[in-house]
């Protein structure tokens, strides 16, 4: 079984946050962290605020869109 990981990080400054999904986190946060990734180069280095598993790719997919909308914007800054 594969899970899909919904991601939140936050820059070392703590000023930014970036949404996204993978299915192999450590990979995903070193080419962050490495500047592989255009939309998060600017703000590194990046850790790890939030990571949620889901086993179903449609219902991680569906979650990322959430939270990148602006009542999943306030509800990841509220809970996570």
């Amino acid at each position: 079984m594969e899970f899909q990981y919904v991601y939140i990080l936050v820059s070392e400054c703590g000023k930014h946050r970036y949404v996204g999904l993978t299915g192999d986190l450590k990979d995903r946060l070193t080419r962050h962290n490495r500047g592989d990734e255009k939309a998060t180069s600017k703000y590194r280095p990046w850790s790890i605020e939030t990571a949620i598993s889901f086993q179903s790719k449609e219902k991680a997919v569906a979650f990322e869109q959430y939270l990148k909308s602006g009542s999943g914007m306030e509800f990841a800054r509220k809970h996570f």
